[in-house]
């Protein structure tokens, strides 16, 4: 038995802080959090100073059994719980569960898990600090009180189910504005001129017209001015210029990156970069701080130095920016520069290389470029063409990274120039005046909402993740990518003295992984905004932040921010239960011109819906879905109407109908019991889809049902079916899949004692083996029991 226990959070990291701490230290791990608060009850002593009612979680009882035993029989109990303040407050409940001495316990910690690290943390043991306990504690108390006090008043008000949350409510605030100043938005569309030029150099080049016109007219009597014009370089100005690399990451700015350049959501992003610094690669991954170690740099500027020279290296000392930066960590790192490739699978490759070369690029020198803008003269005109243009000079950073940019934040790249004189004469071989449309704001991604958040101080690097992921799965946001528009628009060209104009079309507004907020999203915000301000103001969920950073620096006590709190938001709940009316976002849309009753949309029990009529009225309501792409507020009268014809009778095909409609998954045709859903990338539509092209998607439909079934057993009245799916075989009964395990029978050649003992004795409604059911096929002779093979574990 080893003298000292040390107690971690992730079993992942315990067996490489085992090695190097050697025999005498055992690790084992709390598996996250040992208690919470209850589930079913508030589970806070308001009147006992906001006292949690923590309790054992049911799933740790095994957890705290073993590390209990474990510590009465060690000499020391060491607590190396995360060096944040929810870690602090998992080694405080693990301690009090322990039974072990607060004030002699000793807690260690470090940012990354290295031998060094580990081994300096042993050598310098602290206490668990509880101004850091109190600031996670306080975060707990609040949102539960938040969380349990507001969501009633959602559910009676609103509709059933519903819940909020103090930081996750304001997220979707964020994305119902963005919304509606889209909606709001009118597009206004200009003429930009560009200019395709020849010189001496005989390289083409192009230039901007110095103005943009408004209309076409404008546009086409400018063209008309030059038709015969000369143009000379009447200008060229030469200047010098620096591009210096960004900060090594923090949270935020690695979900952004990652988001960005390689596609991942920010809750991937964690998992990846958790298991990363489980292995030791990295540092720790909850940070705010772009704070890199003197060893750091030193062993970045080795690495610079070995790869590409003294004259790439600048050792630079970062300062974090951020509003109410937390602990002292360092930024996200490696934790071996030496290394550059890392990581058990490609995703955490991936990860792992966009870690490293962030950081070695923060420790180089500026990239050097040289700018160059020539002005062209226009015999004609007082009017004037600009050709800017970009040489880097010298590499610097360039060489290893580059940072992207979100689409509210893209520039026109420039490009390369050819030797430009000054007096020097031009041959215009086109110039184009093409129309363009501004664009409205840019939907959030998941990256550039984790970067307004972190811009308004609201949340903190351990929660931007977890809130993206609730605000989606409460139902409140959606992420998904949506098409665009056909829009046509106007080019003229003139060349060779002649103008020519064409109406040309494009695609606009085409949504890839964004954000949109649902209806009941929009709804529920709404109600908060009237009812709640002051929860759903940004200047008071940052200085909510700012509290909790207050109470980890013993600037302000836990109980009096509650206090401070709890009255008026109590008060609002009470009034706002009592005085509120029920809200379901209805919006009247017109009247129908059949029946002459109303028209409306709203949220229904199922959810956003049109309807023709009231409850009230003699003659029931008729209810349909809202169409693809539409919310409350922006379906129109024309939009219900055309949902209320459907099912739509397409035509026939071997003698029974085929009906075009729209369901909970989507548009579909149905004929009998066949239901064949149109295919997104196929440009179908319920309304205009021909009987030739339902036909075809009927066919296809019942030829993939065909080859779905590769065999099937009857089982005491039911069916046991393996069937082909998306990724591989599979079994199926009584509503329920079964994985067929690698390695064994082909599907094919499964009989129905193989498929008795995949599913297994529980599943299949037996306490006895699964093998001891055969006698289903024969029920007059009893099979004699057989016992399962035990399953090999994976």
């Amino acid at each position: 038995m080893a003298d000292n226990l040390v107690i971690v959070e992730s079993p992942a990291k315990s067996q490489t802080i085992k090695k190097f701490l050697g025999p005498d230290y055992e690790v084992k791990a709390s598996f996250g959090h040992v208690v919470d608060l209850p589930q079913k009850s508030l589970g806070i002593d308001i009147e006992n100073n906001f006292q949690p009612q923590y309790e054992v979680s049911p799933d740790k009882k095994k957890v705290i059994s073993e590390l209990k035993s474990l510590a009465k029989n060690a000499k020391k109990v060491w607590i190396a719980t995360d060096e944040d303040r929810e870690g602090e407050a998992i080694g405080r409940h693990v301690a009090n569960q322990l039974g072990l001495d607060i004030k002699k316990t000793s807690r260690i910690v470090f940012h990354e898990i290295t031998k060094d690290a580990i081994q300096h943390a042993v050598a310098n043991p602290r206490t668990l600090d509880m101004h850091l306990v109190d600031a996670q504690q306080a975060r707990r108390v609040l949102d539960r009180l938040v969380g349990f006090e507001l969501s009633p008043v959602l559910r009676r008000k609103i509709k059933a189910g519903l819940s909020a949350g103090r930081v996750q409510s304001v997220a979707v605030r964020l994305i119902v504005e963005r919304e509606r100043e889209i909606q709001k938005f009118e597009s206004e569309s200009s003429f930009k001129v560009v200019g395709f030029f020849i010189g001496d150099a005989k390289q083409p080049f192009k230039a901007e017209l110095s103005k943009e016109f408004k209309t076409q007219p404008e546009a086409q009597s400018f063209l008309e001015e030059i038709k015969a014009a000369l143009y000379n370089i009447s200008d060229i100005e030469v200047k010098p210029g620096k591009k210096s690399p960004s900060a090594p990451f923090t949270t935020s700015t690695l979900q952004q990156e990652a988001s960005r350049k390689m596609g991942f959501p920010v809750a991937r992003t964690m998992q990846v970069a958790q298991k990363l610094y489980e292995a030791g690669l990295i540092t720790y991954m909850r940070t705010d701080s772009v704070n890199l170690s003197e060893t750091a740099i030193a062993a970045c500027q080795q690495e610079i130095t070995k790869l590409y020279g003294k004259d790439y290296s600048k050792p630079t000392n970062y300062v974090t920016k951020s509003k109410g930066s937390q602990e002292a960590h360092e930024c996200i790192r490696p934790t071996h520069m030496e290394n550059s490739v890392a990581g058990a699978d490609p995703q955490e490759k991936k990860l792992y290389e966009l870690i490293w070369k962030r950081t070695l690029a923060s420790q180089m020198a500026p990239a050097e470029v040289e700018k160059t803008k020539a002005t062209i003269d226009i015999s004609t005109s007082k009017l004037k063409f600009i050709a800017t243009g970009e040489v880097i000079k010298f590499e610097g950073f360039l060489k290893v990274y580059m940072e992207s940019h979100d689409d509210e934040d893209d520039q026109n790249q420039e490009g390369m120039l050819p030797i430009l004189k000054k007096g020097e004469l031009l041959t215009m071989q086109s110039i184009l005046a093409g129309q363009k449309f501004k664009n409205h704001p840019p939907r959030y991604t998941e990256a550039s909402l984790v970067k307004k958040l972190e811009e308004l101080g609201i949340g903190r690097p351990s929660t931007y993740a977890p809130t993206i992921s609730t605000i989606q799965k409460r139902g409140y946001v959606v992420k998904e990518d949506r098409p665009g528009e056909q829009r046509s628009f106007v080019e003229m060209i003139l060349k060779a003295g002649q103008i020519t104009t064409e109406t040309k079309k494009q695609m606009t507004g085409a949504e890839k992984q964004k954000l949109f907020p649902t209806d009941i999203g929009m709804v529920v915000t709404d109600f908060l905004v009237e009812h709640f301000s002051d929860i759903m103001d940004y200047n008071f969920t940052a200085n909510v932040e700012e509290d909790f950073d207050k109470i980890a620096e013993n600037q302000l006590q836990r109980q009096d921010m509650m206090l401070n709190f709890y009255g008026s938001f109590h008060a609002s709940v009470v009034d706002t239960m009592g005085s509120a009316e029920r809200q379901s976002g209805e919006r009247e849309l017109g009247i129908d011109p059949v029946s002459g009753r109303k028209v409306i949309a709203r949220i229904g029990r199922f959810g956003p819906m049109v309807q023709i009529g009231h409850q009230d009225d003699e003659e029931k309501p008729k209810f349909a879905s809202l169409p693809a792409g539409k919310n409350i507020e922006t379906v129109t009268i024309e939009d219900a109407l055309k949902m209320f014809a459907l099912p739509r009778v397409v035509g026939m095909y071997e003698g029974k109908e085929m009906a075009a409609a729209i369901g909970r998954f989507g548009p579909y045709i149905k004929r009998a019991s066949v239901f064949a859903s149109l295919p997104r990338d196929a440009g179908y539509d319920v309304f205009t889809i021909t009987a030739e092209q339902a036909e075809t998607l009927v066919k296809a439909k019942v030829e993939q049902v065909q080859n779905r079934n590769i065999s099937a057993f009857d089982y005491h009245g039911k069916q046991i079916e393996v069937l082909k799916g998306q990724y591989g075989p599979y079994i199926k009964f009584d509503k329920n899949n079964f994985k067929i395990p690698k390695g064994g029978k082909d599907a094919t050649d499964l009989t129905l004692e193989d498929c008795m003992a995949i599913i297994g004795p529980k599943a299949l409604g037996s306490d006895t083996p699964a093998k001891s059911s055969a006698k289903s096929e024969k029920p007059k002779k009893k099979a004699p029991v057989k016992k399962a093979s035990p399953k090999k574990k994976k």
